[in-house]
């Protein structure tokens, strides 16, 4: 999950829905509210309630995973982007497929439909000026978290929708801590106050949910064509040799083995997981 995060497009909350954690990561975090503060007084009643263990195990290896990856991928994005993409473009594509083969045809009719709707549209929203104020970092996590826990959209995405993307990975690449704190405390601000509302959907109406999102990640994918560019201030999707004629490396062979191999891991990863 902290390797999808740091990858503009890839969600962390599909890598938990196809590895089966997905409903006790909402479920857990949706216990904390007030009564919480007043539980401090009690840690070991406190450990238990919000299934700490758990939840710092999932934490403790999302952290090891951006920390170990940021750097990597701001370096693969930049010289090899296209492999890059290619390979979540196939993680992405095959999620969406295994979790809308799970679902009622009927559901994904009525609510897939506006998923893929919705997913496509965000092609349509134009980054905005980024800023790297700390009251912006507070507001970017706040938006970028709900985005984070949701099966189909991408965290680092709305961060790059926010003009954050840049700002966030080099304050990880740096370990620059105010910046951090700020956007961590952001990130819990509005995890908190959207979860809870997750959760209640999830439990009254989870065919209706999946199935909205699966038509979402599947919308999504455009976001993830490998060969895309920047022209006159507008976003292009290419073909192979479009993109090599703008003078970048094409990588078409690269990219396929790397799509393939994006599909085949995640359906490997997931396949025994119930949807």
């Amino acid at each position: 999950m902290g390797l999808a995060e740091v990858v503009p497009g890839v969600s962390g909350g599909t890598v938990a829905l196809l590895t089966g954690i997905y409903k006790e990561l909402v479920g857990a975090i949706a216990t904390f509210g007030p009564q919480s503060i007043a539980l401090l007084k009690k840690p070991a009643v406190f450990f238990t309630e919000h299934r700490m263990d758990f939840l710092l195990s999932l934490s403790l290896g999302m952290s090891v995973g951006i920390l170990l990856f940021a750097n990597l991928m701001r370096y693969l994005i930049t010289h090899y982007s296209p492999a890059v993409w290619a390979f979540f473009l196939g993680v992405i594509l095959v999620s969406a497929v295994m979790v809308a083969r799970a679902r009622h045809f009927k559901s994904l009719v009525i609510w897939g439909l506006p998923g893929l709707i919705v997913g496509t549209s965000l092609l349509l929203v134009p980054p905005l000026g980024g800023s790297e104020s700390l009251v912006m970092l507070f507001v970017g996590g706040a938006i970028a978290v709900c985005a984070w826990i949701l099966p189909a959209v991408s965290g680092s995405y709305m961060m790059l929708l926010l003009g954050l993307y840049e700002t966030v990975i080099g304050h990880i690449s740096e370990l620059n801590v105010v910046p951090l704190l700020v956007l961590a405390l952001g990130c819990a601000t509005g995890l908190l106050s959207f979860v809870r509302f997750l959760s209640y959907l999830l439990r009254k109406y989870y065919e209706q949910t999946l199935s909205l999102l699966a038509g979402f990640m599947l919308g999504s994918t455009v976001n993830l064509w490998p060969w895309r560019a920047e022209l006159s201030g507008e976003r292009h999707w290419l073909s192979p040799w479009e993109y090599a004629e703008l003078g970048e490396p094409g990588f078409l062979v690269p990219s396929v083995v790397s799509f393939v191999l994006g599909g085949v891991g995640l359906w490997l990863l997931a396949r025994r997981t119930e949807l």
